[in-house]
């Protein structure tokens, strides 16, 4: 059932046009947003307020969306913020304690909606502050051994400068949890004990981006860690034989319904891969490569995280539609402040050279678009799951959930200086993607003398030759499933059902896989199991940065981008996933089944592209989470 417009339609007839702005709100005192919000933005793009008056946001969409400052206080938080379920209005709260001034703000679930608060009168009043960067940048234990342990714990983790230390559920007592660093081709076990308290449940570990077995790949509903318990996964590091390609990756939970829950808590780390012939291309090592783990939460006023989040149990329930306002397709959980490695606006004392600088959005939903403060280029030599042929020059890297890149920045002329790292506005000028924050993450202080570093190599990694078919093997659509008990994310029509196979593929085969965004709302989807190639996106040739091997590809609303891979060692059955990390718990993920040669396959249609796009294109969704 729709809710009522009755508060929206009376903002609309009654208002006169206040002539300060061609663009400002049609009702003093309102924001407002109507249907398509997520794509058309705000109804009113200025908002033109005395000073210590009240603003109302009116949300007249079928989304949740917020009102929320770029700018912060001096602790870091938003200087105004107020969201509102749909259908319904709330105050903004913040507005009437600010200073004359101009104010940008955007949605926090969806950035690319932004507008400007213009507040007029005299002097008094907050206004925003510079961001202080207080604490060094700290990095997580390094574990180089070939038995790793991970012991998941609840424990009191300092997040906040200055502030009491976060409650969380850990790896080894730390977010992130321990970067695990290992020589390629060299058998790595992980053993997962599980001392979480008994009330959490129970747990999973995935290897993202890695090439292992079925039974080691932290299956989402079988084989768990329950409380108390422990399992060991084993992980090859190889892929056909040879050891697999260096790559930065992540381990985090996988737990069916509560892997938002679970990451958010804490559950997750770093885990690189080196590969010692690459020594040769000269990248930086050592103290110069910083691997960066950037990720958001919400705290309350005792430095707590929010819990955005159900009650957890071990039930599963997978087919079953979600209503309210934690329903799909507005299920999202955005955090207030950014951090980087646990910490919430470190600095890095850095010397006057070239540094590795790996970047993971390990965030539940955001996404970011990495771009320093001066506008210095980066030079991506990778993207997480390996080196690139050839390096491209960037100035900004928008990365989403679960995406990586690896990029080389020169601070050779930067001595004495602070240079930003901050997430910008999207720049590449989508208008139905979803926008990126805008916010410092991080300084570097260019303090000290250093060496400088070879310059980076015109040719890196190559590809590996592949037969690549003509035509897609299988096509994957994302889409939303409602009927009368609510919605739920699919793929290819079907929420996500353990025990179910969604397509059965031959070891050995070359697959070409056609994967479909038919939904209004981004999604970060991620392929386990194989060293994927992206061929088109939207029938062109991927960008240079998208052009070697890959787990995870944006796909904004209408895109269709084509991945191959040979299949290789493992059989069983593997995941395909959205990584914004609640579209996955309800109901985005699927499961393609590796088979030996000869071996019989479960009944199962292939449809084609336009069967699939034509049956399970979506309306504008209904509800959505706060």
């Amino acid at each position: 059932m729709r809710r009522p417009r009755v508060l929206f339609s009376l903002a609309l007839v009654a208002g006169l046009l206040l002539p300060q702005h061609p663009d400002a709100s049609p009702v003093p005192g309102v924001i407002a947003v109507g249907p398509g919000g997520a794509t058309l933005g705000y109804l009113s793009k200025v908002a033109v307020e005395p000073q210590g008056s009240e603003l109302t946001f009116v949300n007249g969409d079928e989304l949740a969306h917020t009102v929320t400052a770029v700018d912060r206080d001096p602790d870091g938080k938003p200087l105004f913020s107020g969201n509102a379920l749909p259908g319904t209005t709330s105050v903004i709260a913040g507005v009437d304690r600010l200073k004359a001034g101009s104010y940008d703000f955007v949605c926090s679930f969806h950035p690319n909606m932004a507008g400007t608060l213009l507040v007029q009168g005299g002097s008094g009043g907050v206004g925003a502050a510079k961001p202080r960067f207080q604490t060094p940048l700290k990095m997580p234990e390094v574990l180089t051994g070939s038995r790793i342990t991970l012991t998941a714990e609840q424990a009191d983790v300092p997040l906040l400068p200055g502030r009491p230390a976060t409650t969380m559920y850990t790896f080894n007592g730390s977010w992130p949890g321990p970067t695990i660093r290992r020589p390629v081709g060299a058998k790595t076990t992980v053993t997962v004990v599980n001392k979480l308290p008994s009330a959490f449940g129970s747990i999973s570990l995935h290897v993202h981006g890695d090439h292992h077995s079925s039974a080691d790949d932290g299956r989402p509903d079988s084989d768990l860690v329950a409380t108390g318990k422990a399992k060991t996964y084993t992980l090859g590091l190889k892929d056909g034989g040879k050891a697999e390609r260096a790559a930065f990756s992540f381990y985090h939970d996988h737990r069916m319904d509560e892997t938002g829950r679970n990451n958010w808590y804490g559950l997750n780390g770093m885990f690189i891969t080196d590969d010692p012939k690459e020594k040769r291309l000269g990248l930086p090592t050592g103290a110069y490569d910083l691997p960066l783990t950037v990720a958001d939460r919400s705290f309350d006023d005792a430095s707590q995280l929010t819990d955005p989040f159900p009650t957890a149990s071990d039930a599963t329930s997978p087919t079953t539609p979600f209503t309210g306002p934690y329903a799909p397709p507005g299920d999202a959980t955005a955090g207030t402040r950014t951090l980087v490695n646990g910490t919430f606006l470190p600095y890095q004392l850095t010397a006057n050279r070239r540094y590795r600088v790996r970047l993971l959005n390990a965030s539940n939903f955001s996404s970011y678009d990495f771009h320093f403060s001066d506008g210095r280029p980066m030079v991506q030599v990778g993207n997480g799951a390996a080196l690139l042929s050839k390096p491209v020059t960037r100035t900004d890297v928008l990365l989403g959930p679960a995406e990586r890149a690896d990029v080389v920045v020169d601070f050779s002329n930067a001595l004495g200086k602070n240079v930003v790292l901050e997430s910008i506005a999207r720049t590449d000028g989508s208008l139905t993607g979803i926008g990126s924050q805008s916010t410092p993450l991080m300084q570097f202080r260019v303090t000290k003398r250093a060496p400088q570093s070879a310059a980076v190599p015109a040719a890196l990694v190559p590809l590996p030759a592949l037969d690549i078919p003509t035509a897609p093997t299988m096509t994957w659509v994302l889409g939303l499933g409602a009927n009368t008990g609510g919605t739920h994310w699919t793929v290819n029509g079907q929420p996500y059902e353990d025990g179910r196979t969604d397509a059965a593929i031959t070891l050995g085969s070359t697959q070409r896989w056609a994967i479909v965004n038919a939904s209004t709302i981004t999604h970060y989807v991620h392929l386990h199991e194989e060293a994927w190639r992206t061929v088109t996106r939207n029938g062109q040739p991927p960008p240079a940065w998208e052009a070697g091997l890959q787990d995870t590809w944006r796909l904004d609303p209408g895109d269709v981008v084509e991945v191959a891979a040979r299949v290789t060692d493992f059989t069983g059955p593997f995941l395909i996933h959205c990584h914004m990390l609640d579209h996955e718990d309800h109901g985005l993920m699927a499961t393609f089944t590796v088979l030996k040669p000869g071996q019989q396959a479960p009944a199962h249609k292939h449809p084609t592209l336009l069967d699939l796009t034509s049956r399970y294109l979506c309306t504008v969704p209904k509800e959505s989470r706060t």
